[in-house]
C-alpha cells in the first residue's frame, strides 16, 4: 500500500517517528555535525514552560539539558537516534565554533544581504530562520560559515568602519548553539530553513566573503538615532 502524502515515517513497530528524530540523524549523518539534544516545550492548560522546571526560564523549549552538554555532543547516527527515541521532543542543538560558526542579523537585513549576495553569485551555505530570543522582536537570519568566525568578526567590522555594538550583527562561535529545524523556540515559532543544508551548499565560505553586504545591509536598516553609516572618506575641514 503506498504511503499517504504528508503523513508522518512509521516505525517497525507501526508508531510514526519523531520528525525531530528524523532531522535530528539527517543532520549527523548527511552534514556530520554535532547535534546535542536540548530541553522542549511541555504544553497542558497553562501557558508553555521549559521542561528544564524554571518558572522564569531564559530560552523555554531552546537550551541544553545539561551543563557538559559540549562534551556529549555527537555526530554519530546510532547515539543520535537513541537520545531522541528515548526523548522524541528534544530540541535540536547544533554546536557552533565546530563545523561552523554563524553570523546573525535581523530578518530584513538578512532577506536584503541574501539577495544581494546572489546577484553577485557569491558561495552559501544554508542559512537558519528563527524566531528571536525572548525579550527581542522580529526573526533572525543566521548565515553558516567557516569556524572560527567569531575570534575574526570585530575586526572585520573594525576595518568596515563599524565599532563594538554599533551593528546588530553578532557571531555565534564555540560555547554556544543554534536551534535546528524542526524545533520550537518558546511561544515565538519554530525554527526553519531560508536555505537548507544540501550537496550544493556543502562547502561553507569564509565569513570574510560575505561581510560586506551583512554589514551594507544592517546599517541601512538601523535605526538612525542609533547608527550612523560611517563615513569612507573624512569630511573636508570648514574655512
Amino acid at each position: 500500500m503506498e504511503e499517504t502524502p504528508g503523513a508522518p515515517e512509521q516505525g517497525s513497530d507501526g508508531k510514526p517517528i519523531s520528525p525531530l528524530l528524523i532531522e535530528a540523524v539527517r543532520y549527523a549523518e548527511e552534514r556530520h555535525w554535532e547535534v546535542v539534544p536540548g530541553t522542549h516545550l511541555i504544553e497542558d492548560d497553562g501557558p508553555p514552560r521549559c521542561s528544564c522546571g524554571a518558572p522564569a526560564c531564559p530560552m523555554p523549549g531552546a537550551h541544553p539539558v545539561t551543563q557538559d552538554w559540549q562534551r556529549r555532543a555527537s555526530a554519530g547516527p546510532g547515539v543520535v537516534r537513541r537520545w531522541w527515541t528515548e526523548n522524541p521532543q528534544a530540541s535540536i542543538l547544533l554546536p557552533t565554533g565546530r563545523s561552523f560558526d554563524a553570523l546573525d542579523v535581523p530578518e530584513r537585513a538578512g532577506c536584503l544581504a541574501l539577495a544581494r549576495m546572489e546577484r553577485m553569485d557569491l558561495q552559501l551555505g544554508p542559512v537558519l530562520e528563527a524566531p528571536a530570543p525572548p525579550g527581542q522582536r522580529g526573526r533572525r537570519l543566521l548565515f553558516l560559515v567557516l569556524p572560527g568566525t567569531l575570534a575574526k568578526l570585530p575586526e572585520m567590522l573594525r576595518r568596515l568602519g563599524w565599532g563594538p555594538g554599533r551593528l546588530d550583527l553578532t557571531g555565534r562561535g564555540e560555547g554556544d548553539w543554534i536551534v535546528a529545524p524542526p524545533s520550537r523556540l518558546g511561544a515565538y515559532g519554530f525554527a526553519q530553513w531560508a536555505r537548507k543544508p544540501s550537496a550544493a551548499n556543502r562547502w561553507l565560505p569564509d565569513a570574510q566573503e560575505l561581510i560586506n553586504p551583512l554589514t551594507y545591509a544592517c546599517g541601512r536598516e538601523a535605526p538612525a538615532a542609533r547608527v550612523t553609516a560611517p563615513s569612507p572618506v573624512p569630511a573636508a575641514p570648514r574655512r
